[in-house]
């Protein structure tokens, strides 16, 4: 009976998550409160997300901010472009239904309308967590993002359901939406990183210790699930320094150079995919 209670039994690691879970939800809330500063609290989620579904060495709240500071920046412009074009297509939607734009002949581009909608979302669904990964510029990380999410579209889809169903329990079944508001933002993140961890090592070097920083830089276009490269992918060295600002380096890094990775300390960002 006392071995339920060790601190590597199954049941207290899973204690250990669902709190480490609790905290991040609690730590991206607070974040999301300036509303522009929403962008760099969702990649300090994925990063935090994905290191703890690797069973990497982890201190949340560090980790957390180092990734916020070190992304804010460029996660700030994403997200100031993913509000943009997401309130147009809010506006379109709303537009289309109280103008009658739905009805015939106008269903056509109404349905292009969606199509749009939908390919938006499936970028989304990928720009923080390639954000908090990957070093690229703004451009080639939403290039990249939208590439990614056609050539895994099952994940994708399932990605974007996760974000929608605590919405969905909060406004069907009220006496769960405490439970809801607990792990809004870190549970559909943490599901995610599940899903997407598979396909961001297929862009990692075969060799990184966990003590890298993900300081390097992948010299490989992106490839779908059954290897195969696509070949419109740009390529391109970007690095930070210590206080996160961006170094262009135009020639390709080689993948076996020793001098990619960093000395030491936390994860802090990522590879160029």
């Amino acid at each position: 009976m006392g071995k339920i209670f060790d601190l590597d039994s199954p049941l207290m690691r899973f204690l250990g998550r669902v709190a480490d879970l609790l905290w991040l939800n609690l730590l991206t809330f607070i974040c999301c409160i300036p509303i522009i500063t929403c962008g760099a609290a969702f990649t300090a989620l994925h990063y935090s997300c994905l290191k703890l579904v690797r069973g990497e060495e982890t201190y949340v709240t560090k980790d957390f901010f180092k990734s916020f500071k070190i992304n804010f920046k460029q996660a700030t412009v994403i997200w100031l472009i993913c509000l943009v074009f997401g309130a147009i297509f809010v506006f379109d939607i709303y537009y289309m239904y109280f103008s009658g734009l739905v009805a015939s002949p106008n269903i056509v581009f109404a349905t292009l309308i969606w199509i749009a909608a939908v390919l938006y979302l499936c970028t989304v669904a990928f720009v923080f967590p390639l954000q908090s990964h990957f070093y690229n510029p703004i451009k080639t990380t939403i290039k990249n993002s939208f590439l990614m999410s056609m050539t895994v579209l099952p994940k994708t889809i399932l990605i974007i359901v996760l974000w929608f169903v605590p919405l969905v329990i909060w406004y069907f079944l009220e006496p769960a939406a405490l439970l809801c508001w607990l792990f809004w933002f870190s549970a559909p993140a943490y599901i995610a990183a599940l899903l997407y961890n598979k396909t961001f090592r297929k862009y990692e070097p075969e060799e990184v210790s966990e003590n890298d920083d993900f300081t390097w830089s992948v010299n490989s276009d992106l490839v779908d699930e059954d290897g195969n490269p696509i070949e419109d992918v740009d390529n391109k060295t970007i690095t930070k320094d210590d206080d996160g600002d961006e170094k262009s380096d135009d020639n390709d890094l080689d993948k076996d150079d020793p001098d990619r990775s960093s000395d030491s300390g936390d994860h802090e960002g990522g590879g160029d995919v």
